[in-house]
């Protein structure tokens, strides 16, 4: 029928009849078309920064736990293989070791996966898991000959390949949900900064270094004690590193009353500032504080029942912990829409602060004696990795903290 049309009628005819939204008035947006303006994510095209991270981070808590307590190197005449030239069990071992050995490794399989993803994926992916697990174990194992205090085992090697191996099934299952077009990556875009990957890392650990025993609550970092220990031990005299930095260390009640409140109000508002300068204007910041404060005091009840006794669960809420406490929740509160230089300034000089005080103030003795009660036991290898955390995570948030790429991107996280 538009054969014998005029050029222009014939492509009048041609064209699709317009709708009911393109009638509208210019000016009357709809709601959809709102939404369309937001364009989908994309495949990821390269590796996920925050899961190369927390990998990084993974690693070296399993390094720290499997070659904790670091002490009496030597060469015991042993094969660092000899762990594969037997084919027998070990003598002493409970189903309790091998299930830990597993569930241990299949974070690590896991995050494997995610970081080789999306250059590898699938069934390349997930046999490159398995030989890395293989590598990992095996080197854990090997070096365990040259400390006397550990044992290798070749229950421990199997255990750990085979929690990797499971690991990286998972991964390779899971990566596209939550890496790839997720809600996950949508809220990660939409409330935290470009360069949040690493912070978002270290604060998720945050809660998890409330587990090593601590002499105040959010008492990270002291390390003065440790390093006096170990130049007591090469020296062979007795030095205390605190007594340089504080000579008074002959604390009155109130006094240390204070030194507590200080350290419990530095350590909860160095963290919390610390994941409010990575987040943008839309994200429930109030939330998502007290959501990791929630689960700091979670993780440190739990960790106090199972390590002590139920009974103290709750030992560490002490007056001085509780005025902390308070004052930390009070500023935090205040902070919460600082500009986000004034917040990674104030971070940093809160968790500054929190060093020197928790370095230089003496033990609590009630702490001492209860301390006394906890048998490591079987979590020789998990107490190496909390005290890791906990000795080290203020050091890793200063150092984040002043990475240039908090300058470079400070536009961009509003």
């Amino acid at each position: 029928m538009t054969e014998n049309l005029p050029p222009q009628d014939a492509a009048r005819e041609a064209a699709p009849a317009p709708t009911a939204d393109a009638q509208a008035a210019p000016g009357a947006e709809t709601a959809s078309s709102a939404t369309s303006a937001r364009p989908p994510i994309a495949p990821m095209s390269k590796t996920s920064p925050i899961t190369r991270a927390a990998l990084l981070a993974y690693l070296l808590l399993i390094v720290y736990a499997s070659w904790f307590p670091f002490s009496g190197w030597h060469n015991q005449g042993l094969s660092p293989l000899i762990f594969l030239e037997t084919t027998s069990m070990p003598r002493y071992w409970t189903k309790f070791d091998a299930i830990i050995n597993i569930i241990g490794y299949i974070p690590f399989g896991t995050l494997i996966a995610y970081a080789l993803y999306p250059r590898v994926k699938g069934i390349l992916a997930l046999l490159i898991t398995a030989a890395a697990g293989l590598l990992v174990s095996g080197t854990m194992e090997a070096v365990q000959t040259y400390l006397p205090s550990r044992v290798s085992s070749n229950l421990d090697f199997y255990t750990n390949a085979a929690g990797c191996a499971i690991g990286g099934l998972i991964g390779v299952l899971t990566v596209r949900r939550l890496l790839d077009q997720s809600q996950l990556q949508r809220l990660r875009q939409a409330w935290f900064a470009p360069h949040a990957s690493q912070g978002l890392v270290l604060l998720a650990l945050w809660p998890l270094a409330q587990i090593y025993p601590q002499n105040f609550l959010y008492g990270l970092g002291q390390l003065l004690p440790i390093l006096s220990e170990w130049l007591s031990q090469l020296l062979d005299m007795e030095i205390d590193l605190a007594s340089f930095v504080r000579p008074d260390v002959d604390l009155t009640v109130e006094q240390y009353w204070l030194s507590e409140t200080i350290i419990t109000a530095c350590g909860m508002v160095g963290a919390g500032l610390t994941l409010l300068c990575l987040m943008r204007k839309p994200s429930p910041r109030g939330l998502l504080v007290g959501l990791m404060i929630a689960a700091s005091v979670i993780v440190k009840a739990l960790a106090s029942a199972l390590l002590f006794a139920p009974e103290n669960a709750f030992v560490w809420i002490t007056p001085g912990a509780q005025g902390g406490f308070l004052i930390g929740a009070i500023m935090l509160a205040g902070l919460a829409y600082a500009p986000h230089v004034a917040q990674r300034r104030l971070a940093v000089t809160t968790l500054l602060l929190g060093l020197v005080i928790i370095n230089t103030t003496p033990a609590n003795p009630y702490f001492v004696a209860t301390l006394q009660t906890w048998v490591q036991g079987k979590f020789l290898n998990f107490n190496g990795a909390a005290q890791f955390l906990s000795l080290m995570w203020p050091f890793f948030a200063v150092w984040f903290l002043w990475l240039p790429a908090h300058k470079l991107n400070a536009a961009k996280v509003s």
